[in-house]
């Protein structure tokens, strides 16, 4: 397009990851490589049949150790020289500003995106490049539509959060869901399993934080969002049941759980957007995950109990972040994962749907179809969230004809909706697919 076009004039690189360096900025900037060496090998739908990317942060030794290791990853010697090494700090808004103005798209791998994630999202609004992160915490999300959304569509560009394991799995499902569901879909519960090896699960530290903070910190959502003023989507079709905070579930076997992350605040943004803007039927969703049998079931609830009554006093907060790995039976740690433990693990997200095949009335009938489809894919959150991430970077860049006509502040499903982004992710092994077709 004609907008896009002279966006791009003017601008050295097509990417920057910022954060680079940092836990998961490691793996975004492997994953950035990556789909560098496939438009190169031109696999991609780049234009100029080339990725122009940087890596962005405060450290160049370590920019540069991140950039050896990606080459190392990919089998390479060194990274090439086309790559460009950006020294920025969240602090300084004046080298925030100067990385966006090189770049048309800015993937920040800095959280918790509470603390460091707005000084990017300004200085890329101000600055003309859109820009991408992997944010969980729907406070930040929420917040950032309402203080960047009409700026972001004066210039043009794209906010686009939560574009990792939170939440493109369960947005984008939801659309596939719809989809492939001959008739009208009116509501979906997902279910989340995630299944690791002998070493069992491991999560960097960073994801500790944000819970802690967000969790504390719940009131404020509640005044965002009166703030925004959404207004209420209807109900179509049967009202979703709402399942108590814990049940068994004949399907999986297994006691599940109301899910805890941004799932789904952000379908109900996307859902939102779809219905006023585009005045698709709306679809009701509930999103849960499965916990395994009784033992696991007490061993979680004592966890939890303890999290939720540390997390509301200051010296409660200082003791879980200091020792992620005592409060969290050791999942949470500040290495990380081990890349054994990330190699054995592994997520699958299914969807049930329920609707009305073509010609029966949501308003007066009882659901007459169901549908079961399914997201299954690599490690949740540094294998298939740098995928996620990259490939909605390439979507933006290369779909953009696609993308809604005006910039803004979008939930990854209000974004991606028309674009290839479901294709470019079962290539990349975050696999969308039926199980069940609907039967009447």
């Amino acid at each position: 397009t004609a907008r896009s076009s002279t966006m791009a004039a003017g601008r050295v690189y097509d990417i920057v990851v910022f954060g680079a360096s940092g836990f998961t900025g490691q793996f975004v900037v492997e994953e950035v490589a990556r789909a560098a060496a496939a438009a190169a090998a031109g696999e991609g739908q780049l234009c100029s049949g080339r990725l122009r990317w940087a890596v962005a942060g405060r450290n160049r030794e370590k920019l540069r150790a991140v950039l050896d290791r990606a080459a190392g990853q990919l089998g390479k010697a060194a990274p090439g020289d086309e790559v460009g090494v950006l020294l920025c700090d969240v602090d300084d808004a004046g080298s925030l500003a100067a990385m966006a103005k090189q770049t048309r798209v800015v993937l920040s791998c800095v959280g918790p995106y509470r603390f460091f994630g707005e000084p990017v999202v300004k200085a890329c609004v101000e600055n003309g490049a859109s820009f991408i992160d992997i944010c969980g915490e729907p406070q930040f999300l929420e917040g950032m539509y309402l203080k960047y959304n009409e700026k972001a569509a004066e210039k043009g560009v794209y906010v686009i959060g939560s574009c990792g394991f939170d939440s493109i799995p369960a947005d984008m499902g939801v659309l596939y869901t719809r989809d492939k569901l001959k008739g009208t879909l009116t509501a979906v519960e997902s279910f989340l399993s995630v299944k690791s090896g002998p070493e069992g699960l491991g999560v960097h530290d960073g994801t500790w934080k944000s819970a802690v903070y967000g969790i504390a910190d719940e009131a404020s959502l509640k005044k965002l969002r009166k703030q925004i003023g959404y207004a209420a989507i209807p109900v179509v079709g049967a009202k979703l049941k709402k399942r108590g905070f814990m049940f068994y579930s004949p399907e999986f076997k297994e006691y599940c759980l109301r899910f805890m992350g941004a799932d789904g605040s952000v379908v109900k943004r996307t859902q939102h957007y779809l219905h006023t803007e585009l005045q698709q039927t709306p679809v009701q969703y509930g999103a849960y995950v499965t916990v395994g049998g009784l033992g696991s079931v007490i061993k979680l609830m004592f966890l939890g109990m303890l999290f939720l009554l540390l997390v509301k006093f200051n010296f409660g907060r200082k003791l879980l972040t200091k020792y992620p790995e005592f409060f969290s039976a050791g999942h949470f740690s500040k290495k990380g994962p081990t890349q054994k433990q990330m190699d054995e693990t592994s997520f699958t997200m299914t969807f049930f749907g329920e609707g009305y095949s073509e010609g029966q009335d949501p308003q007066n009938a009882k659901p007459n179809v169901k549908i079961c489809t399914e997201v299954k894919g690599p490690e949740p959150g540094y294998v298939a969230t740098p995928i996620a991430m990259v490939q909605a970077a390439l979507s933006l860049l290369e779909d953009s004809a696609s993308l809604p006509k005006q910039g803004g502040v979008y939930s990854p499903g209000a974004a991606f909706s028309k674009t290839k982004l479901i294709d470019r992710l079962n290539k990349r092994g975050i696999e969308f697919s039926v199980i069940s077709k609907p039967e009447v």
